[in-house]
């Protein structure tokens, strides 16, 4: 009879032979391309951005003027308290 010590020893050297060429089930290629996910990232990053400007923003300034400063167009015209 064979003890339980020798087939778990079997078995891990069943696997290990049988997947030695794969490191932490590794996938050779990506799921998605990269050039798509910078662009996801950036546009998520953009919306909170945004979101954080708005959740901050004084009771006189509109959405138009958060979206403004976001984006980096405006003026200190814009940024002034509307009169």
């Amino acid at each position: 009879m064979v003890g339980p010590g020798r087939m778990k020893m079997a078995e891990a050297e069943a696997v290990k032979g049988q997947h030695s060429t794969e490191a932490l089930h590794q996938r050779r290629k990506l799921p998605l391309r990269p050039m798509r996910m910078a662009i996801v990232g950036f546009a998520a990053t953009v919306v909170i951005g945004y979101f954080v400007l708005y959740s901050h923003k004084k009771p006189e300034a509109s959405a138009m003027d958060v979206a403004k400063v976001t984006t980096g167009m405006s003026n200190p015209e814009n940024t002034r308290p509307h009169n």
